[in-house]
């Protein structure tokens, strides 16, 4: 295990939205997050077994887009220390850090990444009031992970090593195509980030942790019932052996739904490199539709301008 890690794990995941009533109305309803603070055109969405304050916000605007990701520090120390390092490595911030104005508060600053995202570190928030998610109840639990898209993401994948101390805990590989897929971790679950090898920048999916496997199916089924279009699932990968459900929100953002992501053994685990090219990698119950190109194109999602946009409030 890494002892020089400042970063301890994913908090949220937030989203610029065209027509923010629509999304809000889905997330709520049929993906059962829980509003915990709503402004006008802001919405700070929690997981019920969570403490974090909120695990996707929502922003009404002109242009859809990934506003940012954010993960979590020890201390205060911890985020100046982070901020120090990357300053000195060039790396360009939007804001020093300082105290946070959104729900909970905290102390913490925002950088780009080699892609242009905005990415945030904090720590002190504020711990939510959260609850046991009970036996039966088919809503999240938290913010399981994050996967974004990149044209070169070796680079990325070497940015949040180098810079952020991410730990690469296994890779997907295609015969034809090469290295398709990195997970990495900054914890001991198996990927809190991942990043695939995709035409241009864009958020791939976001993934939300359920309480056990009949509260994942039954969510599969409320949203198949609810005509909410399926992408890929249901099914169980091989790499993090995680179960899996993908759906596509109102404006084309994948979601997953996912349950018992590997705990890892920091100290002797040592990456595999899978083929995706055998169907017992991507799923091995065999239960899911066949990982094809059209499945994969539906991750693409739409071009995220990054940094060449306004950095989001």
């Amino acid at each position: 295990m890494n002892d020089e890690r400042l970063i301890t794990h994913l908090r949220h995941v937030d989203l610029a939205v065209p027509d923010y009533d629509r999304q809000f109305e889905f997330y709520t309803t049929m993906w059962g997050l829980e509003p915990e603070t709503t402004d006008d055109g802001i919405a700070f969405l929690a997981a019920a077994g969570s403490p974090e304050q909120y695990s996707v916000r929502l922003r009404g605007a002109a242009e859809k887009r990934l506003d940012l990701i954010a993960f979590g520090a020890a201390s205060e120390a911890d985020v100046n220390a982070l901020a120090e390092r990357l300053g000195r490595s060039g790396v360009k911030l939007v804001c020093e850090p300082g105290r946070l104005l959104t729900p909970g508060g905290g102390y913490g600053f925002r950088f780009f990444d080699i892609d242009g995202r905005t990415v945030e570190v904090s720590s002190d928030v504020e711990v939510r009031q959260h609850r046991k998610v009970e036996e039966g109840e088919s809503v999240p639990v938290k913010l399981s992970h994050v996967v974004i898209n990149s044209p070169n993401p070796e680079a990325t994948v070497a940015f949040y090593a180098k810079h952020l101390d991410f730990a690469l805990s296994d890779t997907l590989m295609h015969p034809r195509m090469g290295e398709m897929m990195w997970f990495l971790r900054t914890n001991r679950w198996h990927h809190s980030l991942a990043v695939a090898r995709g035409p241009h920048v864009s958020l791939h999916h976001a993934s939300f942790e359920m309480r056990g496997v009949d509260e994942y199916m039954r969510g599969t089924g409320r949203l198949l019932r609810g005509g909410v279009e399926k992408v890929w699932g249901p099914g169980r990968h091989m790499a993090g052996n995680n179960t899996f459900s993908y759906f596509l929100d109102p404006h084309g953002n994948t979601i997953e739904y996912t349950t018992e992501l590997e705990e890892l053994d920091e100290d002797t685990w040592h990456p595999h490199i899978y083929d995706f090219s055998d169907p017992a990698v991507s799923d091995q119950w065999g239960t899911a539709n066949p990982m094809n190109e059209f499945v994969a194109k539906q991750s693409f999602n739409d071009v995220d301008r990054g940094l060449f946009v306004a950095p989001p409030v």
